[in-house]
């Protein structure tokens, strides 16, 4: 009895270090987010705008915003209907993570980032001036600052919201003669000149995936970086003998890590069962047209989404890593080589009833592994737990008998 009720012990406790096993191994490593906050006490104001919708009177504004290293950046806003939070963190994302399903933003982002890129700030005052009056517009003192931002931001709400600057009054509260040259840029920038932009801008520092799996023996990976910068140091927390490497095994240093960069965490064969992470860290810019939207948008009090007009330089740090099992020992001294990964082995009948040959081990060293590996630990843990409960039920059983 006591020999039994030990071996249902022994079979819950492996059970159990079994799922702690798989929880480990599914740990992400993540890439760090860029993040900032409006700074409200530096907004560089246009006039307030009459876009209809509500917004009979609002101000245009280029939005003053510092990043957590003290960059500071420009932005219009793409959310009109949403105040600032002016506490509230925000983080860059991707176009298609902007927060509102059914916002124009969707289907109008590429003309949002041509107005970016043609509008004011990219475009100086003196240059937007020429270019309209070379289309032949009427200007009353040529564009200035007020009106640029105030057309530009506008021009944005138009495409991001669905809004349109009232023709007969456009600024409720503007001089007179500012209005025609409000109205003629507005009406250049959602005019047929703008054909869009759809290519989105780079982020500023991104490596994906953030974590892989594989098998020591290998090269896990790729992981391709994604920049504006330059690479000015990384950071490893490996095991010994793990490498930074390219495809062919060429160890990496920073300044080799260029934009579209592939990176690989080179195994050796006899590394034991583990993980590790690198940390990439760069000078680079943050381009016009990268979208901020609130930290935990929707969990919390929403703040407005902001979309950078002017592009700044600043220190950002991503990070990614994977983590590995054990490499499986062959089977027989007899062990066929391993297949190329570019060919696929032709399928032939057989009536043989034998069991199908090992699989064999990854000699080259070279080939990726991006997840397959990790399944071994779970299934693993699958069956002992199956077997700790089995253990469970035998001896009740034999209690009963």
């Amino acid at each position: 009895m006591v020999g039994r009720l030990k071996l249902v012990r022994a079979g819950a406790a492996v059970a159990g270090a079994s799922v702690a096993l798989m929880m480990t191994a599914a740990i992400p490593v993540g890439a760090d987010p860029v993040k900032g906050k409006v700074d409200p006490d530096s907004y560089v104001h246009g006039h307030h705008v009459n876009v209809g919708n509500g917004n009979e009177d609002v101000n245009a504004s280029l939005i003053s915003f510092e990043l957590s290293d003290g960059t500071r950046l420009q932005m219009y806003c793409v959310e009109i209907n949403t105040s600032i939070d002016k506490k509230h963190q925000m983080v860059e994302q991707p176009w298609d993570k902007y927060p509102n399903a059914d916002s124009p933003f969707h289907d109008n982002r590429d003309k949002i980032n041509w107005v970016l890129h043609n509008g004011y700030p990219v475009v100086d005052t003196d240059r937007l001036t020429k270019v309209l009056t070379d289309q032949g517009a009427t200007l009353k003192n040529g564009i200035d600052k007020k009106e640029a931002i105030s057309a530009t931001q506008a021009a944005v709400w138009h495409f991001s919201d669905g809004t349109d600057l009232d023709e007969s009054n456009p600024l409720p509260k503007g001089p007179q003669d500012a209005k025609a040259d409000v109205l003629a840029l507005y009406d250049y920038l959602t005019g047929e000149a703008n054909v869009g932009i759809g290519d989105q801008p780079t982020p500023a520092l991104q490596v994906a995936p953030a974590d892989l799996s594989g098998a020591a023996g290998t090269r896990i990976g790729p992981f391709t970086v994604n920049t504006t910068g330059d690479i000015e140091k990384l950071t490893t927390n490996l095991p010994e003998g793990v490498k930074i490497t390219d495809v062919d095994g060429v160890e990496f240093t920073a300044e080799k890590i260029k934009n579209g960069a592939q990176l690989f965490l080179d195994v050796p064969e006899a590394t034991e069962v583990g993980e590790g992470t690198f940390e990439l860290t760069a000078t680079a810019s943050i381009d016009t047209g990268r979208l901020f939207v609130g930290e935990n948008y929707g969990e919390k009090k929403k703040t407005q989404s902001l979309i950078v007009a002017t592009a700044e330089t600043s220190e950002i740090v991503a990070s990614a890593g994977g983590n590995w099992t054990e490499t499986t020992p062959p089977t027989s001294s007899t062990e066929a080589p391993p297949s190329s990964t570019t060919e696929t082995a032709p399928t032939t009948e057989t009536t043989s009833s034998a069991a199908p040959a090992p699989q064999p081990k990854n000699t080259g060293g070279d080939l990726a592994e991006t997840g397959a590996s990790i399944f071994a630990p779970i299934m693993i843990g699958i069956v002992l737990v199956g077997a700790g409960v089995g253990a469970l039920f035998f001896q009740r059983h034999r209690k009963r008998a």
